[in-house]
């Protein structure tokens, strides 16, 4: 008998645990935020995923990237993760898509059928194309703001869009949605530290971006099994 999810199942129940196996969820972006996300629904029975990323792993991302290793280095992200999480669950069907989203491919996630999308992306114009198409059509998503330049995990949170503070992308989101007369509550994973200002390449560390894409993770869970 396969009981890898025994533990999972004491806390939610069989019936809960089933129900998981069937749900579909898109991950845009799985480096630093992302990859967590990934890393921690792969291991609660979800066996339907499409991962977005056109990018390889790069040897700069070894101290926050889950999947970035020395033998990983210069694959394709969504590549590694198929890989890494058909090693966690065999039963998973994983999708990848190596794309940098816009506006020609943003429809490729609504075309999966998603019961929950992941934006953890870092391109401004592709959250606007694919919060606004959800948001719009009643798809349930979260989106990643920075995780960048912060060092305090204990300073993230689940919030409103609408309530967050200090955060210099939800800042222009907000400004995005209230210009398209976007009026929906909308839940991102947002930090309540300042930002260091900074010049060039945002610093990062290995705690605070693997810490949101945790608790993401938790959310987006806790909301499929209501």
């Amino acid at each position: 008998m396969d009981n890898r999810f025994e533990r999972l199942e004491l806390i939610i129940g069989n019936n809960k645990l089933n129900e998981l196996k069937h749900k579909r969820i898109v991950v845009l972006g799985v480096g630093g935020v992302g990859g967590y996300v990934v890393e921690a629904l792969s291991r609660c029975s979800i066996e339907n995923f499409l991962i977005i990323d056109f990018d390889k792993v790069d040897i700069t991302n070894i101290n926050r990237q889950i999947i970035a290793t020395n033998s990983s280095i210069d694959k394709y992200k969504v590549d590694v993760f198929k890989d890494r999480m058909l090693d966690i669950n065999t039963n998973i069907k994983v999708d990848t898509l190596k794309e940098f989203i816009n506006e020609d491919n943003y429809m490729k996630i609504f075309d999966y059928k998603p019961d929950y999308i992941i934006d953890c992306c870092d391109s401004l114009k592709a959250k606007e194309l694919v919060i606004s198409y959800a948001l719009k059509n009643n798809y349930n998503i979260i989106s990643s703001m920075g995780a960048g330049a912060r060092l305090d995990p204990s300073k993230l949170e689940i919030i409103d869009i609408r309530k967050t503070s200090y955060d210099p992308i939800a800042r222009r989101l907000r400004k995005f949605l209230k210009d398209n007369h976007i009026n929906n509550k909308f839940n991102v994973m947002c930090s309540t530290e300042k930002p260091m200002k900074v010049h060039g390449k945002i610093p990062s560390n290995s705690f605070v971006p693997s810490s949101a894409g945790l608790l993401i993770a938790s959310y987006v869970f806790r909301e499929l099994i209501k």
